[in-house]
């Protein structure tokens, strides 16, 4: 099989135009603005690239670097755009039933995006859902709805701009071991990528692994760090703002 050849993902292709059906129904009632509108549209068109294309078939027959970039796409990527791009008053509305508060409360969602991202990295587990393509749908989907459920408190939680950044240095500590032990493991995890059809840009099955590890940890530094910085900051500003208001005028 070419390994550049253009792989079809029937769900993605049944999933992603039924949410923006729902995101459209949604907006009738919430409006959006374009910004909303474009965050929620990308997020999906990066759902439709790395599953439509030879990304997909790169991923799940011959790159695990490939495949770990498609699963930052589906777990923090998506999912996190698609967030951003839900009208704050539709937030509001949803967040009125109990179950919707429970599964979007820090204390629930970042422990269950954990729980997710590091079980389907289990070799045995990981080389079943290469095998198993109904077990790959379900990974992707979980990665994509619990990535739902750990960016909701950021965007659209009622947490304080500093009780924001500690969340987000949170879940960065707390998710960067897999890229790193992946990254420092001396053997190669993945049957699937160890017997893949053919070795491509000069990678070894373990090359491939600590490259796939390292991009991992550098991607989720760079995505967790800058938002954090931006709450972080917006926390120190807020600080200020407070002493300046309690200082007694001087004059």
């Amino acid at each position: 099989m070419d390994p550049y050849a253009w792989a079809i993902d029937l769900d993605t292709l049944i999933v992603v135009p039924a949410h923006l059906v729902a995101y459209f129904l949604i907006t009738r009632r919430f409006p959006a603005s374009r910004w909303r509108w474009a965050s929620f549209l990308s997020a999906h068109a990066l759902i439709l690239v790395v599953s439509n294309s030879p990304v997909n078939t790169l991923a799940l027959r011959y790159l695990l670097s490939v495949h770990l970039l498609q699963n930052v796409v589906y777990a923090e990527w998506a999912p996190g755009l698609a967030v951003l791009g839900l009208p704050a008053a539709f937030a509001a509305w949803v967040t009125r039933y109990r179950l919707v508060r429970i599964a979007t409360h820090p204390a629930f969602a970042l422990p269950v995006w954990l729980a997710t991202y590091f079980t389907w990295h289990v070799p045995a587990i990981y080389d079943a859902a290469l095998v198993h393509h109904s077990l790959l749908h379900l990974e992707h989907g979980m990665y994509f709805w619990t990535g739902v459920l750990v960016w909701w408190p950021v965007v659209h939680g009622r947490l304080h701009s500093g009780a924001k950044a500690a969340y987000l240095f949170a879940a960065f500590v707390l998710a960067s071991p897999l890229g790193l032990l992946l990254a420092l493991v001396p053997r190669a995890a993945y049957d699937t990528y160890v017997h893949a059809p053919e070795r491509l840009w000069g990678l070894s099955p373990l090359a491939d692994q600590e490259l796939a590890g390292a991009t991992m940890a550098t991607e989720q530094a760079l995505v967790f760090f800058a938002v954090f910085a931006l709450y972080f900051a917006r926390f120190m500003r807020e600080q200020e703002a407070l002493e300046e208001d309690v200082t007694p005028d001087s004059s």
